[in-house]
């Protein structure tokens, strides 16, 4: 494998440095080539975790048919013949770096406006189903990861206040489905290991699960962890969010009610193969979620 991208990229690697965060059980490594060239890998078998690979296919899908000027790293190709299930993407190498961790405001503000402006850019958006999911589906098919799940099989690990309000919190989440559903496409995972700040402005990178949906939907999605990893509660996100800002707060607070039972849900599950800090960090993006929601609602 290490002598195709070789082949590929048309020099020999002679330096690689390993980028950290993220979850995928895989290489994720930025290259340095013999004729001084360089170009960001990842990649990834089914050893541990069967399912990475076919996210890695769904992303290289979503990346490789964006528009040109789409803040995203560009794709240069895609192994996926190795007969032990190896998927390698290879990308152009970007001169950036992660948010700095506490947030910064300064950063957080050119994060929120880039985001802003590529909803606005993604609207229409340029990639249909099935290359990309529909946010109305998405919410709609949450099977074991939704609080009507919960009622039906309760977790007694589950959280006092979710616990209390359970039937409410399934009632308001089956709104989420026509309160996502929009034209604009959604990255779907943004938070600060999947941006890369750049002398120019941001790049978004890992698009496996972007979705087409209401503008805001994404903000939604990035407001826990902002809050968990030191930056504003989503309540000040909402109000520095112009998308987010003209939603509609019913259907606003029915999506947060579906990313809140994600994340909620999903801390429950057992552990993932070769991610063995998912749940953690699941745990404290529903901790977040779920006092948002309580916020909104009033409920106790």
């Amino acid at each position: 494998m290490r002598a195709e991208v070789e082949r590929r990229l048309g020099s020999r690697v002679v330096g690689a440095e390993t980028q950290v965060g993220g979850f995928s059980p895989g290489v994720a490594a930025r290259l340095q080539l013999a004729d001084g060239g360089r170009a960001f890998v990842k990649a990834v078998s089914p050893n541990p975790n069967a399912e990475a690979p076919s996210i890695y296919r769904r992303e290289a899908r979503v990346v490789g048919a964006m528009p040109a000027a789409a803040p995203v790293s560009r794709l240069l190709f895609v192994l996926d013949e190795d007969p032990d299930g190896w998927v390698v993407l290879a990308f152009e190498d970007v001169e950036g770096r992660q948010p700095a961790l506490p947030w910064r405001d300064d950063e957080l503000e050119i994060v929120l406006a880039a985001m802003a402006a590529l909803a606005t850019d993604l609207s229409p958006s340029p990639l249909t189903p099935p290359l990309v999911g529909d946010a109305a589906e998405a919410f709609g098919d949450a099977v074991g990861l939704s609080w009507g799940s919960l009622v039906a099989s309760p977790d007694p690990a589950l959280d006092p206040w979710s616990a209390r309000n359970l039937p409410r919190l399934a009632a308001l989440e089956a709104l989420a489905p026509e309160a996502a559903r929009g034209d604009t496409l959604q990255h779907f995972d943004v938070r600060a290991d999947n941006l890369l700040l750049t002398a120019d402005g941001v790049r978004v990178v890992d698009w496996p699960h972007a979705h087409i949906g209401q503008p805001w939907i994404d903000l939604v999605w990035f407001a826990p962890s902002v809050a968990m990893q030191g930056g504003p509660a989503p309540a000040e996100l909402v109000k520095r969010y112009q998308p987010a800002r003209d939603a509609d707060p019913a259907a606003l607070d029915a999506v947060i009610a579906g990313v809140a039972a994600f994340f909620t849900a999903g801390s429950l599950q057992p552990p993932s193969p070769g991610l063995p800090t998912l749940r953690a960090f699941q745990a404290a993006q529903a901790e977040v979620a779920c006092a948002w929601l309580a916020e909104r609602t009033g409920w106790r």
